[in-house]
């Protein structure tokens, strides 16, 4: 699969970030913010019992998360540089114990060169993505699958939208974190945290089928530190996450390419990832595409 970035300009930058839904690559670099590990004070407030620290309560999440089974997701992708913000939305549902989720995403204004695109259908799955209506020639009856474990930011923004479970996952390589305060969300009490994870520890201490997708995101990642800020209430249930990126993009027209060396050489563009999860229960149903409605033939990124 071929994977592009466009080069300077609003209107260059704006499709380079609808290509990361349609198939653009980005490396990651550093974004850091400081913390400290505080301890909670009552076992009657949420996301917590009595004197555990933040990085216990999130390293769980993941875990909390598939014991309740299943929710209704909202995501948001932000880019911003040079003054331009551009946001990919999308909503749908994951099912937690299964690993299986389907999304909905609304793609900018002229992002993909034209006045309106068809919202992409994206299904995720262990270790893959599969995208319908992703444009570039592709027919529209058919999905395109990408291996999550075989790119090198590991899905966590190359969909356009970070897997929920995944974005839980993350949480298991918090290193620092501090309880913010409580809030209201949603008409729920919820404890804010924030605080650094790593992408290395977490894959290391990931389920088995979020593993591969975030080794590939150490390895490809030019730093595999992130800075967060999570929600959760009173039954310990990820509500809310965010997580915050520095994205390295070349700016002179050439592809976009992972690498220690590819910091100095490329600009820097802030990703904001954003992952809602509530109405925990609802179904979600995932059906997933059989083998003759893949799309085998080569995937380009569109072309000015």
């Amino acid at each position: 699969m071929e994977f592009q970035q466009r080069g300077l300009g609003v209107r260059r930058r704006v499709r380079a970030v609808a290509g990361v839904v349609s198939g653009g690559l980005l490396a990651m670099s550093l974004a850091t913010v400081s913390g400290c590990t505080t301890e909670t004070a009552a076992d009657e407030r949420p996301g917590g019992t009595a004197r555990e620290s933040p990085v216990a309560v999130l390293h769980r999440a993941a875990d909390v998360l598939v014991r309740s089974g299943s929710a209704r997701v909202r995501t948001t992708m932000e880019t911003a540089t040079g003054g331009t913000r551009v946001s990919i939305r999308g909503g749908g549902a994951y099912d937690f114990e299964k690993r299986l989720g389907r999304l909905r995403l609304l793609l900018p204004r002229d992002a993909m060169g034209a006045a309106e695109h068809a919202p992409i259908t994206e299904l995720l799955a262990s270790g893959a993505l599969f995208m319908r209506n992703r444009g570039a020639g592709i027919p529209r009856d058919k999905w395109v699958r990408v291996d999550t474990t075989d790119i090198p930011d590991g899905n966590l923004v190359t969909g356009g939208a970070t897997d929920p479970l995944t974005a839980a996952e993350l949480l298991r390589g918090v290193r620092r974190a501090s309880l913010v305060g409580e809030e209201g969300l949603d008409g729920d009490l919820v404890r804010h945290y924030r605080g650094i994870t790593d992408i290395g520890r977490a894959a290391r201490a990931a389920s088995e089928g979020a593993r591969g997708s975030l080794v590939a995101a150490a390895r490809g990642f030019d730093e595999n530190t992130v800075t967060f800020d999570a929600y959760l209430d009173g039954l310990g249930r990820l509500r809310e996450v965010r997580h915050r990126f520095t994205v390295s993009s070349r700016t002179d027209g050439q592809e976009a390419t992972a690498g220690p060396d590819a910091a100095g050489r490329r600009g820097a563009v802030g990703v904001a990832s954003t992952t809602e999860l509530y109405d925990f229960g609802a179904p979600a149903v995932v059906e997933l595409p059989k083998p003759t409605d893949i799309y085998t033939g080569k995937v380009g990124s569109p072309q000015k």
